[in-house]
């Protein structure tokens, strides 16, 4: 990518000030594969009728915890998602020494479902220990803790019906489908990463870093998000950005957005010249 004088400065100073997420105690994967949607991501209508066919109550207890809502990478707005209604039988394969593979046996109304696809899941060349159990994901855990999610594929087009680019934040559990990303730590609070992911500076980031598939398109890999530069502050300073976002559980109004954008500004020491490109940045 050829950068006119202003985007070259404005590079140097990022890099100087900001330490790539690659270099954080920060996780980026990509979402859960089934190998067979059909049978493994179900409508409500659908694990409802799962639920009714249990045969006792401990199995329908089973059966709730292990069907999780899901979502795809298309639901995923800024500061937000669309959730479709659509859950993940997880049936998962475990993680080797520390939690074992779902034993189908145990959930017979679920075996009775994906048997209405077994040609289907049989066939699948990423299956785990048997047809029913989804392939091995290591860091299955991973989707239990709050976490950012966003789309790996984004464009920036309002008649998308969202604002670019768009992160939002997960504190509720769910499973991310492998058409999006999540982004954990044990650390850091990814709210703090979220303010600066999502701000005019975190769109130069993207375009910057990202790979361009076609005019506005973005393949948000997590081997580009991972070069993200971004400062490494005293607590304080992070708990203020936070602070100013936590309050709302949709986008921030504008006003509040403006004081995330000129905050992350001082934090880059960018001049004027810059900060105003960088707002009218296309």
């Amino acid at each position: 990518m050829i950068l006119s004088p202003i985007e070259e400065s404005i590079r140097r100073k990022i890099e100087a000030v900001g330490t790539p997420l690659k270099d954080w105690d920060i996780q980026i994967n990509y979402g859960i594969k089934t190998g067979c949607n059909d049978a493994f991501i179900v409508s409500t209508a659908k694990r409802d009728e799962i639920l009714a066919s249990c045969q006792t109550e401990e199995e329908r207890q089973r059966i709730e915890a292990l069907i999780r809502p899901i979502l795809r990478g298309k639901d995923i707005k800024r500061y937000g998602y669309n959730w479709a209604e659509l859950w993940l039988i997880n049936t998962h394969n475990g993680i080797k020494g520390e939690l074992p593979p779902i034993d189908i046996a145990l959930y017979p109304a679920i075996k009775a479902h994906l048997d209405s696809h077994w040609d289907k899941i049989a066939r699948r060349s990423d299956q785990g220990v048997t047809p029913y159990n989804l392939r091995d994901c290591a860091y299955i855990k991973d989707f239990e803790k709050p976490k950012i999610v966003y789309g790996e594929i984004q464009t920036d087009n309002e008649k998308e019906g969202y604002s670019f680019p768009a992160f939002s934040f997960d504190p509720n559990n769910a499973i991310v489908l492998n058409s999006g990303y999540i982004m954990t730590s044990n650390s850091v609070d990814m709210r703090f990463i979220l303010s600066v992911l999502n701000s005019k500076l975190g769109r130069f980031l993207v375009k910057l870093y990202v790979t361009q598939l076609q005019k506005q398109q973005f393949r948000m890999l997590a081997q580009y998000v991972s070069l993200f530069p971004i400062p490494i502050l005293p607590k304080e300073k992070m708990d203020d950005i936070t602070r100013l976002i936590e309050a709302y559980s949709v986008h921030p109004p504008k006003d509040v957005e403006d004081r995330v954008d000129q905050t992350i500004y001082s934090w880059y020491k960018l001049n004027a010249e810059e900060q105003a490109f960088i707002q009218a940045f296309i």
